[in-house]
């Protein structure tokens, strides 16, 4: 499976994108929200560098704990592989860039950061639509790859 983030807008607190799965016919899938770019990267306030980069699950840690307990579906974090200078990234719910420490929230809404700050609605729907789709691909042992594209 083959994801694309297309980062079309970059503000001063918050990165918003779209995800395509882009395996077979490009179809979107949901909205993203990122920390906003950092040059030098400052820990906890910086998106991730354009690139792409392996899905898999990670069973192990507090979020997978949370998460379980939230989720009766959940099987382990959405973790993305090998980013450089980060570590546990995920893709996971959340609505404003203070929810997120370099990972990419998703929703199903959008609010543009072309006047305020941007953010994510319908975060849990979109998590959960996305969460079923990844696992279900893993789960029938496919790799499932993201790549990140700045648009902005």
């Amino acid at each position: 499976m083959e994801l694309l983030n297309r980062r079309i807008s970059s503000g001063d607190e918050a990165t918003l994108g779209t995800m395509f799965e882009v395996s077979n016919q490009p179809a979107f899938i949901c909205y993203v929200l990122e920390d906003q770019f950092n040059e030098p990267k400052i820990k906890g306030e910086t998106r991730i560098p354009p690139g792409r980069y392996q899905i898999k699950l990670r069973t192990e840690g507090g979020m997978t704990v949370r998460y379980g307990n939230r989720f009766d579906f959940h099987k382990g974090m959405l973790w993305l592989q090998d980013v450089p200078d980060f570590q546990f990234i995920y893709i996971h719910v959340g609505n404003k860039d203070d929810d997120s420490e370099g990972c990419l929230l998703v929703g199903d809404g959008q609010v543009s950061n072309v006047i305020e700050r941007g953010q994510v609605t319908s975060s849990v729907v979109a998590y959960t639509r996305l969460y079923k789709t990844i696992v279900d691909a893993l789960d029938a042992e496919e790799q499932v790859w993201i790549t990140v594209e700045d648009y902005a």
